[in-house]
């Protein structure tokens, strides 16, 4: 017992022991912080994914549709509703 009480009388172990707890628990940057950054940083790398995934399905439907003059005017008249002069427009609403 007195091996670690003399130890203790350090200053320089007191001081480095007070410095692990500080940053390990006290500080800002602790390690539950790093924890949830951690986390969270997955979880946007995933979205990052997802979206990046999204961008080039969309932007290979762009090229269809701008090489392709049929599936543009079907895209349209879907999509906004566009009608030649001699037509009529039905919107059917499903309830």
């Amino acid at each position: 017992m007195k091996k670690y009480l003399k130890y203790t009388k350090n200053f320089y172990f007191v001081f480095t022991f007070a410095f692990v707890i500080w940053m390990v628990f006290i500080d800002s940057n602790d390690i539950l912080t790093q924890f949830k950054l951690r986390s969270k940083l997955n979880e946007l790398e995933k979205q990052k994914e997802f979206y990046l995934e999204r961008k080039a399905k969309i932007q290979a439907e762009r090229e269809e549709l701008m090489s392709n003059m049929e599936l543009l005017e079907k895209f349209a008249r879907e999509r906004y509703l566009m009608k030649k002069e001699s037509e009529d427009l039905y919107v059917v609403v499903e309830q």
